[in-house]
């Protein structure tokens, strides 16, 4: 009987651990990711709000993982050559992720409105190739309401993507908006 109790008391105790441990990672699939590459020839612009994140309020963790053929563009063409072999091929590389954290989060207040500056630093995933990033970036808070904003740049060269075409530029400016509710 003992062993009975003392085996439920550890069971609701894991069951309350695991918890508390889930209450501070907040999951969102409200988020758009824009890309522009601009050059002298045309610009080429493609958004895609299919992306899926996790943010652990308490350690900072964020993961940002975005299914590469839901990125949409203004002309079919267009998204054709991205998705091509001969350019991103989403199908052999379906997803690009991020996976790193926000390393500033203790001078974020996530209880308390406002603007807050924060460095996100980790590792991204794209055409089969992960290197390191650091960027920076905004955290709003709104009520229940976080939204992480930040820009980057992207060297296609940095992920092994061949250009072509001269009206694709070298680097891409990339702008993400991922909304999270707690």
């Amino acid at each position: 009987m003992k062993k009975s109790i003392l085996v439920l008391a550890l069971v609701f105790a894991f069951i309350g651990l695991s918890h508390g441990q889930s209450e501070s990672k907040i999951v969102s699939e409200k988020g758009r990711i824009e890309f522009l590459s601009q050059t002298s020839i045309e610009d080429i612009s493609a958004h895609n709000s299919k992306i899926k994140s996790s943010l652990d309020t308490t350690s900072g963790e964020l993961i940002i993982s975005v299914p590469m053929q839901s990125y949409k563009f203004e002309n079919a063409t267009m998204q054709r050559h991205f998705n091509s072999p001969s350019f991103l091929d989403t199908k052999q590389f379906p997803k690009s992720k991020f996976k790193g954290s926000i390393i500033n989060l203790a001078e974020v207040d996530l209880t308390m409105d406002g603007t807050y500056n924060v460095v996100i630093k980790g590792d991204l995933s794209l055409h089969g190739v992960t290197n390191p990033v650091t960027e920076k970036g905004t955290i709003t808070v709104k009520g229940s309401e976080i939204t992480l904003d930040s820009k980057m740049k992207i060297t296609l060269a940095e992920y092994n993507v061949i250009l072509s075409k001269k009206s694709i530029a070298k680097t891409l400016d990339v702008t993400t908006k991922i909304e999270f509710a707690r």
